[in-house]
């Protein structure tokens, strides 16, 4: 799960650091309560699951009430479907510093980075300085040690006060990445005050989603999806994903689903929608298409391998939704796996046609939205 700013800064606060006095604001008539503790100039801070916020025009400097009902009024008009405001008093900034906690897949310690030159810029840093980006890893049944800091700190060039105060921010953020069960606790920047204060000026939390049981602070809510359809499947544990494109995907696992999205490309179509369709949802595919359904597509493409999930199940599934729901675009299958025989027969007695190759299917639902078959 991935944390709002708003969020990630009241657990960086919980831990011990520093962020600027801030108020979270839903609405234009809650903007004067929030100026009222924030004072000018401060900013308003479009809290939406995305980087590049300050590229986007979704982070604005504003100087009065005036400026910034107008600024606040079309950052919530945006098509960027913001719906809160993190309205944050101004810091008064001398420089700014990369810092992040995350995971090392191939050692499993933590790998905690940190860099003098932090900022809007730091991936194109990354990408052509990284010599710059300092690397600890921390093994984290042993936690972190004083030697895992230092050699953090003074590797990024740090000294005096200024090592001092950000040591004590890697601790905490180290904190937080523990006690939150996080994949990533990344500052970006971390502001270093005129009169040298280590301040969060932004934050960025996710959580691991299999440890949000032990997570009862971060209940799921609608405000972390961009729609309807995508709350309603994650309420229900189904994999959902919205794109652009003409084709809705019933698929069963990620990989499989990955290989088919690059093969309806590469034949030049494009996807509307994904839903999985395989795993512990196998059995549920009158509301699989429901959900595809609820996105509007010119064709839903259905392919699967099912082992432990059976085709023949699948297959039932396919014509059991069908039959009820009736869909208004043609629907191409390509059924296969455990009990592959019961599934085609299955299909031909209903009247569908299940097709034995990947890429013949593909090839048949690109043509359909495209209005060639």
């Amino acid at each position: 799960m991935n944390l709002f700013e708003y969020q990630a800064k009241d657990a960086f606060r919980e831990c011990g650091m520093t962020t600027p006095k801030g108020v979270l604001v839903r609405s234009l008539d809650e903007l004067d309560a929030a100026f009222a503790e924030t004072g000018f100039p401060c900013v308003l801070k479009s809290q939406v699951l995305h980087g590049g916020r300050g590229k986007a025009g979704l982070i604005r400097v504003v100087k009065d009430a005036a400026q910034a009902k107008k600024e606040a009024e079309e950052l919530f008009a945006s098509p960027h479907n913001v719906r809160m405001l993190l309205v944050e008093e101004a810091v008064n900034i001398d420089r700014e510093i990369y810092l992040s906690v995350t995971v090392d897949p191939p050692s499993g310690m933590a790998l905690i980075m940190g860099c003098a030159e932090g900022g809007v810029e730091i991936e194109q840093l990354a990408a052509t300085a990284p010599e710059k980006i300092v690397r600890v890893k921390v093994d984290m049944a042993e936690g972190l040690g004083g030697y895992h800091v230092n050699n953090l700190v003074y590797g990024m060039g740090l000294s005096g006060d200024v090592a001092k105060q950000v040591g004590a921010v890697v601790r905490s953020l180290y904190k937080v990445f523990r006690s939150r069960d996080a994949q990533l606790a990344e500052i970006n920047p971390l502001f270093i005050t005129k009169d040298g204060k280590a301040v969060a000026g932004d934050g960025k939390l996710i959580i691991d989603d299999n440890s949000l049981f032990r997570q009862p602070a971060y209940p799921l809510s609608r405000d972390y999806f961009e729609s309807d359809v995508e709350f309603e499947a994650a309420q229900e544990g189904i994999p959902y994903l919205r794109f652009d494109g003409d084709i809705a995907l019933l698929c069963a696992g990620s990989g499989l689903t990955t290989t088919v999205y690059d093969l309806i490309h590469d034949a030049g179509g494009s996807v509307a929608t994904y839903v999985d369709f395989g795993g512990a949802n196998y059995t549920r595919a009158v509301r699989a298409m429901e959900l595809c359904l609820e996105t509007p597509c010119k064709v839903i493409l259905v392919v699967t391998f099912g082992t432990i999930a059976r085709a023949d199940v699948m297959a039932e599934g396919i014509v059991e939704a069908i039959n009820r729901l009736h869909p208004d675009v043609p629907v191409v299958l390509r059924i296969r796996g455990t009990n592959e025989d019961e599934a085609f027969t299955t299909l031909q007695k209903a009247g569908l046609t299940n097709l034995f190759d990947t890429e013949e299917a593909v090839r048949k639902a690109v043509d359909l939205a495209a209005g060639r078959a």
